[in-house]
């Protein structure tokens, strides 16, 4: 639970795009090919390491229906800034398993899904359903899903703690063919989340008003509501020699007062039929919530109290390199197409109101160092297509 930010963050940069080199021009709807998907992923920094293997699978039964499944791992050991401030070090390992099945009718595809993660202190249940329907010939596409999610949180050494999350997933997509050489994309999803929305070990902290040149701690408070919408705009143009550029904008802004801006640029070059290299560079920043502060004037001060940083003001850079080799028409028995990757990213974030208290030296309330970290995420795939 503790380190389901990082984890999402790790999740996001697994997904693979889908706008790579490739043909410049729209086809037919179609399902993917039988594949075999395997991935090995590791976070590293502020004190966090994430690593794990997934494994995906993908069986088409007929020309209209293809079916998934996916395994994914997280093995943690967490001694953050967070932690190291009011616990000790930890670690915990989290299964994710994914089933799915899409079903191609004409110039639709159907997909419906479930996935279940579960780690010692918190399970996760989610049933989404999407919808792709190509226009004009495969020249416009737009795309639709819901999802659905319910949440057991507990906490590790109270069997009786047990609390609950609902999380409802809204999405609507629009992909435009512009030229022979461009896309534009446009995404917009809203989610809507209610329940135990808080970390159950996180706490935050007040002047001790005792001893004004100390602090003391308490548990955080947050609404059991929160909504959030998030609009993205990408566009992709092929140049002439086997190469691609991308950009993307994104905003998000939602019902805690976090407005937040992410940029990104994205360049692929093919070398030749077989290799591929890419780079990016990414900017992200945010506002803080509402009820955020790193110190609070005193214990319950208002309603809603939080101190985790990732609420606070913010920004991060990452930036991103990888090679990509694919071998087509293989030799290997029963393999039609082999392709390895090895992507890595480097991610430093700057907090302008989160400070490290346990930084060492003698400082008052509210005067420790402002915290920073950098962070190395590094991703090795292999996709045997057959």
């Amino acid at each position: 639970m503790a380190v389901i930010d990082c984890r999402r963050l790790l999740a996001h940069m697994v997904t693979v795009s889908a706008m790579v080199l490739g043909a410049p021009y729209a086809v037919s709807a179609t399902l993917p090919a039988d594949n075999v998907d395997m991935l090995y992923h590791r976070y590293d920094g502020g004190g966090m390491v994430i690593d794990g293997p997934s494994v995906l699978v993908r069986k088409n039964a007929g020309p209209q229906v293809s079916f998934t499944g996916q395994y994914y791992v997280d093995s943690v050991s967490a001694a953050s800034v967070d932690v190291l401030a009011t616990a000790s070090p930890y670690t915990e390992e989290r299964d994710e398993y994914t089933v799915g099945v899409d079903y191609l009718h004409e110039d639709a595809i159907m997909s419906l899904g479930y996935t279940n993660s579960s780690e010692n202190d918190y399970e996760a249940n989610t049933v989404y359903f999407s919808v792709s329907q190509e226009f004009f010939g495969g020249m416009s596409t737009i795309t639709m899903g819901y999802a659905n999610g319910w949440d057991d949180v507990g906490r590790v050494g109270n069997e009786t703690f047990s609390e609950q999350a609902d999380r409802r997933n809204y999405q609507l997509g629009l992909s435009q063919v512009l030229t022979r050489n461009s896309l534009l994309g446009i995404d917009l999803e809203v989610v809507s989340d209610e329940g135990f929305l808080q970390n159950p070990y996180r706490q935050n902290r007040y002047v001790d008003p005792n001893d004004p040149t100390s602090f003391l701690y308490q548990p955080e408070r947050y609404p059991e509501t929160r909504t959030s919408t998030s609009i993205a705009t990408r566009a992709l143009y092929y140049l002439p020699y086997r190469a691609s550029i991308r950009g993307e904008y994104r905003y998000f802004t939602d019902s805690w007062g976090i407005d937040a801006h992410t940029v990104e640029l994205a360049y692929v070059h093919g070398v030749n039929a077989r290799w591929t290299l890419e780079g990016s560079v990414r900017y992200y920043t945010q506002d803080a919530a509402d009820f955020y502060s790193d110190l609070f004037p005193f214990e319950n001060s208002q309603t809603h109290l939080a101190r985790d940083k990732e609420l606070s003001t913010l920004s991060g850079t990452t930036l991103a390199a990888g090679a990509v080799y694919e071998w087509k028409q293989t030799s290997l028995p029963g393999i039609k197409r082999l392709q390895f990757s090895l992507l890595v990213d480097w991610l430093n974030f700057e907090y302008d109101d989160f400070r490290d208290v346990t930084a060492s030296g003698n400082y008052l309330p509210g005067e420790e160092p402002l915290y920073s970290f950098d962070a190395l995420v590094t991703r090795a795939s292999l996709i045997l297509e057959y």
